[in-house]
């Protein structure tokens, strides 16, 4: 696992950043591991958020799970033995319908005790307000007015959300732009392949392109041109591939 500074270090950069560093480091298609299907950010305000996976699958359409008396007390046990930071991932089966939220203000406030920073549901978010004064950060399908039966129903499990699959420990980034799942080979090099390529971007080809005052469009296409080959030099003399602009 990342040592709770470098996962300090990758929170202050959107996730399409965290993106461009991890497609120069992976074997993985660069097409996956992150969401297929839209996903909301109801609190951008509150910035990225990179943590481990915990997972949960609900079903609050469905009364009948509320039989399982203990499952509540054994799936907080689970959560309380994961090593943290944490992320909630709650695949919700009643999808695409939204019947109830497992989420509001009350098990914001458990979760966030028990360390967890947020959490991806594909099901619905409400107390939204209650749970950003919680600090707990949401990403979800859509808000949601009741909670109707949500209970959980199995958990320490790979889920699929929003088209995407996620395991437990799995390693997440994400805003209002989606989230990344980084696969445990990838994340020793992840913070330098970030900072890397960032800084790539602005010595090449945004620096070409904020520099246009005066220049005739011919000049400037040329710079453009110019830019971006050294961008591709850059990554390919740092990782081989030749990254996005070429």
């Amino acid at each position: 696992m990342l040592t709770h500074g470098e996962l300090l270090k990758l929170k202050r950069w959107n996730t399409p950043t965290i993106y461009n560093g991890w497609e120069q480091i992976t074997r993985h298609d660069r097409r996956t591991h992150f969401n297929q299907e839209a996903v909301h950010d109801f609190m951008p305000q509150m910035g990225p958020m990179i943590a481990y996976a915990v997972t949960l699958v609900c079903e609050p359409g469905n009364p009948d799970h509320q039989q399982q008396r203990g499952a509540v007390a054994e799936y907080r046990e689970y959560l309380a033995k994961a090593p943290g930071p944490k992320i909630v991932v709650v695949q919700d089966l009643d999808k695409p319908r939204v019947l109830g939220s497992f989420w509001g203000e009350v098990n914001a406030n458990v979760h966030k005790a028990l360390g967890c920073v947020g959490t991806i549901t594909d099901g619905g978010v409400r107390d939204l307000d209650e749970m950003t004064n919680a600090g707990f950060k949401a990403l979800g399908g859509r808000p949601c007015v009741g909670h109707a039966f949500a209970w959980p129903v199995s958990w320490d499990c790979p889920v699929e959300v929003f088209g995407c699959e996620v395991k437990p420990g799995d390693l997440i980034h994400a805003d209002k732009h989606g989230f990344l799942v980084i696969p445990e080979e990838d994340q020793a090099r992840l913070l330098e392949a970030v900072l890397f390529m960032d800084g790539n971007e602005c010595d090449t080809v945004i620096g070409a392109a904020r520099s246009a005052a005066g220049k005739s469009f011919a000049e400037l296409l040329a710079d453009l041109e110019g830019a971006g080959s050294e961008f591709s030099d850059g990554a390919r003399e740092r990782f081989q591939r030749k990254g996005e602009w070429e």
